[in-house]
């Protein structure tokens, strides 16, 4: 497969010897959405002259969908950015390890897993999270678990999770869009295995050796604020806090588009 980015013509003659290509920008959504959440973020990008890719994320199993993303990143041509949604920011913490083409990491409202987490164990780690509001019941309480036709690594029956449409507005956007926007979303949101939930990440992450940026949405409902400052501070990460929901890439995507051109900038 070759991007745009290494197909287009380089210059040719002196002002070659400064040409750079832009990074290719590879977009991961987190669980409970799709790539249509991007949508106000690859436009502005594009229109910047990025080539902007956002590959699917399967939501069955972390060690799974990191395969599969270090084997699309494998594809693309030059230099990477490679920015992670919530749950997608586990994926490229373990998918951009070892590829010298990733230059930078994003983390919007994500996830940045030290070697041994796992999702579900960095939300409970802080208070503030919408995601139960019962830490006794057997899973969270703003989803709801539907049995699927496979098991898990262990051989138990696998479960998918949905978050309920109740609930959506909340969770994702802190109330910041209209009921029918925010259902729109709920009722085409990717649902996630609680396999993918609930496994821990293995190795080196990828932001010990590869510079991060961050954004830290202080209206996050479902990541709580505090675990995201921890995340980015034990990252190095450059840091940006704003007043933004879980799904900032939807609510401000301007911010989103900003951080990940910054990033895009210092790999050049």
């Amino acid at each position: 497969m070759t991007t745009l980015a290494a197909a287009a013509p380089a210059p040719t003659g002196p002002v070659a010897l400064s040409y750079q290509p832009k990074p290719t920008i590879v977009l991961v959504n987190g669980a409970w959405s799709n790539q249509a959440s991007w949508d106000g973020v690859v436009k502005p990008l594009q229109a910047a002259g990025y080539p902007v890719v956002a590959p699917p994320t399967s939501l069955r199993s972390l060690s799974g969908d990191s395969a599969d993303l270090a084997s699309y990143l494998k594809t693309v041509q030059g230099p990477i950015v490679l920015v992670g949604q919530s749950y997608g920011g586990s994926v490229i913490t373990s998918a951009a390890t070892d590829n010298s083409n990733v230059k930078a990491l994003v983390y919007i409202s994500a996830f940045a897993p030290d070697d041994g987490e796992s999702v579900s164990t960095l939300t409970a780690r802080f208070p503030g999270s919408h995601i139960s509001n019962d830490p006794t019941a057997p899973y969270p309480t703003a989803l709801s678990p539907v049995p699927v036709s496979f098991l898990t690594p262990d051989g138990h029956p696998e479960v998918d999770f949905y978050a309920k449409a109740a609930q959506y507005r909340d969770l994702f956007f802190s109330d910041r869009v209209s009921v029918s926007t925010a259902a729109e979303f709920a009722a085409t949101q990717s649902p996630v295995a609680s396999t993918a939930l609930g496994e821990t990440t293995s190795g080196v992450p990828a932001w010990e050796k590869i510079p991060s940026w961050y954004l830290v949405s202080d209206d996050d409902h479902l990541i709580p604020p505090a675990a995201e400052r921890f995340m980015a501070t034990r990252a190095h990460s450059h840091v940006v806090e704003a007043d933004t929901p879980h799904a900032a890439q939807v609510t401000n995507p301007g911010i989103v588009v900003n951080l990940i051109e910054r990033a895009a900038t210092a790999t050049r």
